[in-house]
């Protein structure tokens, strides 16, 4: 009787496999060769499952992004405005190991983006996903009274996703202020200057440094 083949478990344990050698390897030594050996496959069966090395990469961004949105739903859930956006971060920014080998991932299917108008649209759409909860968790914290009055917040909501991608790759640069507890730093920095308790008069000084309250 011929084996059942469960091709939707077979393109998880390649996906997964994708992520370990990208973490281990960087993009570059994440060959179909090498993914196919970590995973337990031979060498030519990847392609019944991916058609290239591009569409596998594309397939493990998405596992991560919506590995993300799970952590980000179980995280939010009982929460609403500023602390549902910190929650938020807390789930994105790379501030655990684990984040920034995430972030690795990510940054490496950006790569591509810019080669392939489908990974483009999958990115616009991912991210347009983000930005509409940014929105709405803002909506939220307008409601409440917890934003500055000056603040707007489709441009608001744009800076701290901007802000969100850019840590990513600052975490792979690497340098003194991008460790876990600069990142949180910086994050505070931000939701400060969105804040309707901070105060906004000039010459105001503030130590971000000073200020890791609200991370668990």
């Amino acid at each position: 009787m011929p084996k059942i083949v469960d091709h939707d478990q077979r393109r998880r344990e390649l996906v997964e496999a994708t992520l370990r050698i990208i973490v281990r390897q960087g993009l570059a030594g994440a060959t179909m060769r090498d993914i196919a050996t970590e995973a337990g496959f031979a060498n030519g069966a990847l392609k019944s499952y991916f058609a290239s090395k591009s569409d596998l990469l594309a397939a493990t961004y998405l596992f991560v992004f919506e590995a993300t949105n799970r952590r980000v739903g179980l995280s939010t859930g009982h929460l609403r405005g500023l602390a549902a956006l910190r929650a938020f971060a807390s789930e994105v920014l790379p501030i655990t190991p684990e984040l920034h080998d995430e972030a690795r991932v990510v940054l490496s299917f950006f790569a591509e983006v810019a080669q392939s108008p489908d990974h483009a649209r999958t990115t616009r759409e991912t991210m347009a996903l983000w930005r509409t909860w940014i929105l709405g968790w803002l909506g939220q914290a307008r409601d409440d009274g917890d934003l500055a009055a000056e603040v707007v917040l489709e441009p608001a909501a744009d800076v701290l996703l901007t802000y969100l991608l850019g840590a990513q790759t600052a975490a792979m640069i690497g340098g003194e202020t991008v460790d876990f507890a600069g990142f949180r730093a910086q994050f505070d920095f931000v939701i400060a200057r969105l804040s309707d308790d901070l105060d906004h008069s000039v010459g105001k000084s503030w130590n971000a440094r000073d200020s890791l309250r609200g991370w668990g």
